[in-house]
């Protein structure tokens, strides 16, 4: 005998209790909150889009500190160029 495919839109939505949720589809309610945590940490996987803040680590210290570094950079270069002509000249 085959079974009908299962409707879960219910429980997506929240509409519906874990106690009804598992007795309307014959499961242990561990099951449905075990397929609920493998659905929220792997969704944006399935469905595409952006990782939450947490996920993403934060970028603005180390290109801060990189600006930072090119421009002590550059401002060195300046400084050695100059000390150079300097020296060449005498």
């Amino acid at each position: 005998m085959k079974r009908t495919r299962r409707h879960h839109g219910a429980a997506v939505k929240g509409d519906k209790t874990l106690a009804e949720l598992a007795e309307q589809f014959r499961v242990p309610p561990t099951q449905i909150t075990e397929w609920k945590q493998q659905l929220l940490a792997r969704a944006i996987d399935v469905f595409g889009g952006t990782r939450t803040t947490a996920d993403t680590p934060d970028l603005k210290t180390p290109h801060a500190k990189i600006d930072q570094l090119a421009l002590e950079n550059d401002f060195l270069e300046g400084a050695l160029t100059k000390a150079a002509l300097l020296s060449a000249k005498r």
